[in-house]
């Protein structure tokens, strides 16, 4: 390394000893350290990815850790390397009331809730919001046995020693306090699908930190407290499909700000089904770019808004997202040597059996079940170039199980 005497460590000396710094972790944390100027960081991380080569593709490992301590490092660089592996899209596609209530709220210290249809890309912009608002994120998928413990932190069984033995265990909003306090830097946790687990169970602690933000909520066995910490941004997600807003504990709803994401701009949502075409299906693919995009607008309009034909409206909300499954599935089974090369227009079928009815089903009462199955018979009528008929089928077979459950009980 570097003998200066000024002990700075300049781009010159990192460029002559990049093939040193390139073996030598225990090296590049002290050029770090010792960086003369953010270029020389920006060097190290950006154009070597010194990161990558010692770290790992993902985590925070000890080069990371180096930069997100040093004062040399702007917050862009921070999130280079916080954010590294993170294939989070860039553009954000939610309505601009959406997004700048949601940033507003987090500015004024809420923690948010973004509820809304299955489908509307709500992990999506959670992901987005935590890395725009913050230096790196968390995220963290609930589950029915989610408690206390897993949000605030708990007692858990040791058993690296001879003997069973107790630790304190940091929850996901500990450890994020943890983190942020750490690097001084805001920093997001995300907590998803938060109905699958009892929120008034699990959000208990939480809910008094967030009345009284210095209140400790947990103590380490180093015997650091934590409390709320103001640069901790807290982000949750929740499906309609699994509770509305109206069946909530008033507790969250006074505590959280309460963020609906539900239609998309239409224009937006065309360039989303456009870009998911052209890269999975057009160019791997015999089936026709605009027959496929037709398709998806009208089943997308008729569940969301109903058929004109049939003077109906709505059948539910149902999120553009899951089209994307849609178009990997017929990229991959349509390609050369794919399961559908020969009958490519049976895959479209089978496809909106795979993956879009099941979801419909999942959500639905007995009414809908019956829209949903005339919906697809007038899809497959509408299609003559696609075989939507398997769609249709698996709506048939729901609609008189429904039916037979439905006389059984008469």
């Amino acid at each position: 390394m570097s003998d200066s005497s000024d002990d700075s460590y300049t781009l010159e000396d990192a460029k002559e000893e990049i093939g040193i710094l390139r073996r030598v972790a225990d090296d590049v944390v002290e050029a770090i350290h010792d960086a003369e100027s953010e270029e020389v960081l920006e060097f190290l991380i950006e154009v070597e990815k010194l990161d990558v080569i010692h770290d790992g593709e993902r985590g925070l490992g000890q080069v990371r850790r180096a930069v997100l301590e040093s004062s040399r490092a702007s917050d862009r660089l921070k999130r280079v390397v916080s954010l590294r592996g993170d294939e989070t899209p860039e553009e954000i596609l939610v309505p601009n009331d959406v997004e700048r209530n949601a940033k507003v709220a987090l500015e004024a210290g809420k923690p948010v809730v973004l509820y809304g249809p299955t489908g509307t890309g709500k992990t999506t912009f959670a992901k987005q919001l935590a890395r725009e608002t913050g230096i790196g994120y968390a995220l963290n998928t609930a589950t029915p046995s989610w408690t206390p413990s897993d949000i605030i932190g708990g007692i858990s069984p040791d058993y690296t020693g001879d003997s069973l033995s107790y630790r304190t265990k940091l929850g996901c909003v500990s450890e994020a306090v943890q983190r942020a306090r750490r690097f001084d830097v805001e920093y997001g946790v995300i907590l998803d699908e938060i109905t699958r687990a009892d929120i008034s169970k699990i959000f208990g602690p939480l809910y008094t930190a967030i009345e009284n933000p210095h209140q400790t909520i947990f103590e380490t066995d180093e015997g650091e407290t934590i409390e709320l910490d103001e640069r901790v941004n807290i982000i949750c997600t929740m499906n309609m499909s699994d509770r509305t807003v109206n069946e909530l504990d008033n507790a969250i709803t006074r505590r959280f700000a309460m963020i609906e994401l539900d239609e998309y701009e239409e224009d937006k949502r065309r360039q989303l089904f456009k870009d998911w075409i052209t890269t999975h299906v057009t160019d791997h693919t015999d089936l026709g770019e605009s027959e496929i995009l037709r398709l998806f607008e009208r089943d997308y309009q008729g569940i969301n808004h109903g058929h004109e034909s049939t003077s109906q409206g709505s059948i539910m909300r149902f999120g553009p997202m899951h089209y994307r499954d849609v178009a990997v599935f017929l990229g991959v089974g349509c390609r050369e040597g794919g399961e559908y090369e020969y009958d490519q227009t049976d895959a479209v079928g089978q496809a909106f059996r795979t993956y879009i009815v099941p979801r419909l089903l999942n959500a639905a009462a007995f009414p809908q079940i019956e829209r949903i199955a005339e919906h697809y018979r007038a899809m497959n009528g509408e299609f003559e170039e696609f075989d939507l008929a398997p769609a249709a089928e698996l709506a048939e077979r729901e609609l008189e199980q429904e039916r037979r459950q439905m006389g059984s009980y008469e």
